[in-house]
């Protein structure tokens, strides 16, 4: 292999290696820190059973200074005045603080660097959450624009039909002839809708709804009457006003939990912020109720209300 290409291999390997350890900086960090801060103990517990011998060396240092004190004469026949005592005992004491600080100087310092490495961890996450928190405020300030664009050409309608892909479609329904009395098939306007196809924060309020892992859990809001079924979400969404405008936030995980869907992760994070000075948002909660003619595409025997929350985004940063 020729020099030039092995440099270039190493220049692509350190790179890619300063890449990671730069993306993973904030675990290494904390693992690094936490792992000092168990050593620091341990070392501080080592240190501590070198501490009576320290102490009783100075003690007998101290008591020899007090004898010669008392007497005015040291062992050695020499004359002993009190300045002699002060300078004496002056010394010890700086003698054993140097003993003190040599002995858990190593375990304060390790456990400081420790402490300091968790805290940076900690910046780093901070720093890049507002980068993520600024990419998400540009991404979602750009898509509304793009469906205020969309409503004020097509209308709303449109805008919902190419949001969740909607797809037209005629059902056969059973209804009662006013006349006769009797049951009979007709033709209904409806569309189908994909699952995946809905955004993240849309739900269907149906008899069944799924978790994050897409497990079926039952709703126990749901009641097979569709003019129950919109009172039941027009008086939710009064109520999530009403809230709204008292606590001045509102998260979705809130308002999942009045209609009987499961917490996510976003919906702790994104939902609705009031200021009636200055709006940030809609200064208002909309379930973005569709009548009952949008169903699955994979059962359309099955009627479902979809429901498109106006989420203000994160308010958690919309409240600072």
């Amino acid at each position: 292999m020729k020099k030039a290409e092995i440099v270039k291999s190493m220049n692509g390997f350190l790179s890619k290696t300063n890449f990671q350890l730069k993306k993973h900086s904030p675990e290494i960090l904390v693992v690094a820190g936490v792992i000092g801060v168990v050593t620091s103990a341990v070392m501080a517990c080592k240190a501590t059973t070198k501490v009576n011998k320290i102490v009783e060396d100075t003690k007998k240092d101290i008591d020899k200074v007090h004898t010669a004190t008392k007497t005015g004469i040291t062992k050695a026949g020499e004359t002993y005045s009190a300045e002699d005592s002060k300078k004496d005992l002056t010394l010890i004491y700086v003698q054993t603080g140097m003993k003190f600080a040599k002995l858990y100087g190593p375990s304060v310092i390790l456990g400081a660097l420790s402490i300091t490495s968790i805290l940076a961890s900690n910046n780093i996450l901070r720093k890049r959450n507002v980068a993520l928190s600024a990419a998400y405020a540009a991404i979602d300030k750009g898509f509304k624009e793009y469906r205020s664009r969309v409503i004020e050409r097509f209308g709303e309608e449109v805008d919902r039909e190419l949001r969740f892909n909607l797809k037209a479609k005629k059902f056969d329904e059973t209804v009662i002839d006013e006349e006769t009395g009797k049951e009979k098939k007709v033709k209904k306007n409806g569309f189908v809708v994909n699952k995946a196809d809905i955004s993240d924060y849309a739900q269907f309020f149906d008899k069944y709804t799924e978790d994050e892992d897409g497990n079926p859990i039952l709703n126990t809001n749901w009641v097979n009457n569709y003019d129950y079924r919109m009172s039941f979400l027009k008086a939710q969404e009064r109520y999530a006003n009403d809230l709204l405008k008292a606590k001045k936030r509102v998260f979705l995980n809130e308002v999942y939990e009045m209609l009987g869907f499961p917490r996510t992760k976003a919906g702790q994070i994104v939902g609705w912020a009031y200021d009636s000075e200055n709006p940030k948002g809609d200064n208002y909660i909309d379930f973005g109720l569709f009548s009952d003619n949008v169903r699955y595409a994979d059962d359309e025997s099955d009627q479902a209300i979809l429901l498109d929350f106006n989420v203000d985004g994160n308010i958690l940063d919309l409240m600072m």
